[in-house]
């Protein structure tokens, strides 16, 4: 598995594969490889878009599906699960223990369905493999899968912890899987403070390494833009509650009030898609507002070079679901747009405000409104801004060199692991 040697490979275990909104995940893969990993790539779910990004076609990891739901495939579930279970009785035993124990705690069926997801891996899929380790992205399902197929394998597990997954986790669910996994890593310093506190005594290792973006991609323009005319102000996120978009319509809905000629344009889809095309048309922003949808990294490219500002109102959601560092930040500081954010979990680790970007209170359209119209206004702020918000993307969250640090994490954390198989013939 590790750089020079063929004979191991890291189990990458995912929610779904591949997705748009999930790039950073399909960018680490596709960099580990380079670095000389050998993935296998296990996905609860088929891909839910027609179309991926030119990253994904670059990625050589075999990809294995599982069974997706109870009610279609609970013949073939229970037919490898028996049969692993009459393999190995008590390690079977210790899973379905632990299994049983989550489920009375919360009432939830899925943690049945993990149960049953992870014998089907070890029993029908991982034979067929060089897999020497399971790594899941996310916390909560994948996190799940992985712990419990390393409970039936005998095979080590960690996972990466995002946003969503840790802050509408049951905190016991999650401090149990970071107590059992070799390690964790996280993508904020925000969640790894979390994380640390809720492990309690737990002894297992917390790494914060940041996802990045690709540099090459995400190049800013040879001149400089300025604003003129009718202002190009642009979002790209998931139409969820937790990115705020309520509180970007409304500010835009108040500078058009001011007599600010500008064009919206949102890109992206989500569960929240229907209420927020709603309000454009009860703010009466139809004839400013584009929504383009879900769209491939070309066209968001784009827009981005054609932006004046880049805009978006993270807040934390009822059920405690919140952003950690949206990626299009990123890339919109790369590409030198001016960015307008919110002051909420983790963005202040990557934009200082007045500095690298201007940050306002979540759920506050009048003060976003504001900050808006200061950085379409301000030419010197402006510039300043670009330049600044450029560095500090190239020299902290470059994707090539945030993914070494994974890679040399997997290394030193499997090395040992790697030699005990050997040893154990």
């Amino acid at each position: 598995m590790m750089p020079g040697a063929d004979s191991y490979s890291l189990g990458m275990i995912l929610k779904g594969y591949p997705r748009i909104s999930e790039t950073f995940i399909s960018n680490e893969i596709r960099l580990l490889e380079t670095y000389g990993f050998s993935v296998h790539i296990f996905s609860m779910r088929r891909p839910r878009e027609n179309f991926s990004h030119d990253s994904v076609r670059r990625i050589r990891a075999k990809v294995d599906y599982l069974p997706e739901t109870l009610l279609t495939a609970i013949p073939r579930l229970l037919y490898h699960n028996i049969l692993l279970a009459a393999g190995n009785p008590a390690a079977y035993a210790r899973a379905l223990k632990l299994a049983i124990r989550r489920f009375f705690r919360t009432r939830r069926s899925a943690t049945l369905k993990h149960l049953l997801q992870a014998g089907y891996l070890v029993h029908r899929l991982l034979p067929a493999t060089a897999v020497a380790h399971f790594h899941a992205h996310f916390a909560h399902s994948p996190a799940s899968v992985a712990m419990f197929a390393g409970l039936l394998s005998g095979l080590d597990f960690s996972f990466t912890a995002h946003a969503k997954d840790i802050y509408t986790s049951d905190p016991g669910h999650l401090a149990d899987k970071m107590a059992r996994a070799r390690f964790v890593v996280t993508c904020t310093e925000y969640n790894r403070k979390y994380l640390h506190a809720l492990s309690g005594s737990h002894k297992t290792a917390i790494h914060r390494i940041y996802h990045g973006i690709d540099m090459d991609l995400f190049a800013g323009p040879e001149r400089e833009k300025k604003p003129s005319g009718i202002h190009q102000v642009l979002t790209v996120a998931r139409l969820t509650r937790k990115k705020g978009l309520p509180t970007v319509l409304r500010a835009i809905k108040i500078l058009r009030e001011q007599g600010v000629a500008l064009q919206y344009t949102l890109i992206g889809d989500g569960e929240e898609s229907k209420q927020i095309i709603r309000l454009v048309k009860q703010l009466q922003l139809d004839r400013c507002t584009t929504w383009l949808g879900t769209q491939p990294h070309e066209v968001v490219l784009q827009h981005y070079r054609q932006a004046d500002i880049f805009v978006l109102g993270c807040e934390v959601a009822e059920d405690g679901d919140r952003d950690g560092i949206p990626n299009v930040l990123m890339e919109s500081m790369a590409m030198g747009v001016p960015v307008v954010a919110t002051r909420v979990s983790a963005i202040p680790e990557l934009i200082t405000d007045g500095q690298s970007g201007l940050l306002v209170p979540p759920g506050h359209p009048e003060m976003m409104a504001a900050a808006i119209l200061r950085l379409l206004s301000d030419t010197a702020l402006r510039q300043g801004m670009i330049g600044a918000a450029e560095r500090r993307v190239r020299e902290n969250f470059d994707n090539k060199v945030l993914t070494q640090d994974l890679a040399d994490l997997f290394e030193k954390k499997v090395r040992g692991l790697k030699k005990s198989i050997i040893e154990q013939g």
